[in-house]
């Protein structure tokens, strides 16, 4: 049945509750006090110590979407649900938890002030940002920080597999935090050398005994990154408005020989169709830092400024895409 104008716009409206109840869920680890078996909502409410008539009304609503089942009595996962156990290894729960954050719902709170003024909501937390946000809010920021590595091991798979890193001798991750997608892209490649170049703060506690051919660096990628055959910039750039992502890519292409590969990873904005989770993606980098998701033609521009020229775009999962860009 053909839902009517205001059934799209109310259920919209309403989808913030789902969302939060999502959120709510990951926050106090229910999905881990459910195995494989149908649990009761008491039994359930009794072992994560919450309230059994209002866990089932946001068990019954998330059920509804099919985060969970509603079975024999009880709750059941369905394999959505599993995804926010904490020992599922592409386990979602650390980003449920991040969307939950005073961080984000302060910011969205802003909305508004941000469509008025073209300035994120975060500054209203923050005069300094969304960086200075959370290097003074230490347990957001660890959140923040699981979250990020929880949503790389998702996407990381798909990536390797989506292209081919044969050809270099040397890649490397620039702002690649812990490694992941580089350590994954290296055991892809037996014999291709890395650099994980990031913040001091981020290098500096990193080590890597059981990947020698990793090699961490700390810098600035505003003032200079290290030489390479090529280079990864993962959900690096939609951080920034044009003018910093256009430093970041002239820092690279300084560094970079003619005809070397850049490769952008993040959620490239199809020119031919929308995305909603692209969108939503972008949406949320209004609310809290001055960057954007791009489409392929505003990023081949800004390429170009720097001396890159794209050469293809790979679709990886999702949203995720890959932008390949020579040195030229």
């Amino acid at each position: 049945m053909t839902q009517q104008p205001h059934e799209i716009i109310h259920a919209h409206i309403y989808s913030a509750y789902t969302a939060r109840c999502l959120q709510a869920v990951a926050d106090l680890g229910i999905a881990d006090h459910i195995d494989d078996d149908p649990l009761p909502v008491g039994e359930l409410a009794a072992a994560c110590g919450t309230d059994p008539d209002a866990l089932h009304r946001v068990l019954r609503l998330l059920a509804a979407h099919d985060v969970f089942e509603q079975r024999h009595g009880g709750y059941a996962h369905t394999p959505a649900s599993r995804l926010l156990r904490g020992d599922h290894p592409m386990s979602a729960r650390p980003l449920a938890r991040l969307m939950g954050l005073p961080l984000h719902w302060h910011s969205l709170a802003q909305l508004p002030h941000t469509v008025t003024t073209g300035e994120p909501g975060i500054d209203v937390l923050d005069p300094g940002g969304l960086w200075a946000y959370l290097q003074g809010h230490s347990e957001e920021a660890e959140i923040f920080n699981l979250a990020m590595t929880s949503k790389a091991a998702a996407d990381i798979p798909a990536i390797v597999e989506a292209y081919d890193f044969t050809p270099f001798a040397t890649i490397a991750d620039i702002g690649g935090g812990r490694g992941h997608l580089l350590r994954a892209v290296l055991d892809s490649v037996p014999a291709a050398k890395g650099v994980l170049f990031d913040q001091p703060s981020v290098i500096d506690p990193l080590s890597f005994p059981d990947q020698p051919r990793l090699t961490p660096r700390a810098g600035d990628f505003f003032s200079a990154v290290p030489a390479a055959d090529a280079y990864i910039l993962m959900h690096v750039l939609h951080n920034w408005d044009d003018e910093r992502v256009a430093r970041i890519l002239a820092t690279v292409r300084d560094a970079a020989a003619t005809g070397a590969t850049l490769l952008v990873i993040e959620n490239v904005l199809p020119d031919e169709r929308p995305d909603p989770t692209a969108l939503s993606m972008d949406v949320i980098m209004l609310a809290l830092t001055r960057g954007r998701e791009r489409t392929v033609g505003e990023l081949s521009v800004l390429l170009e400024g720097a001396g890159f020229r794209l050469t293809g775009v790979t679709e990886a999962s999702g949203s995720m895409r890959i932008a390949e860009a020579k040195a030229v």
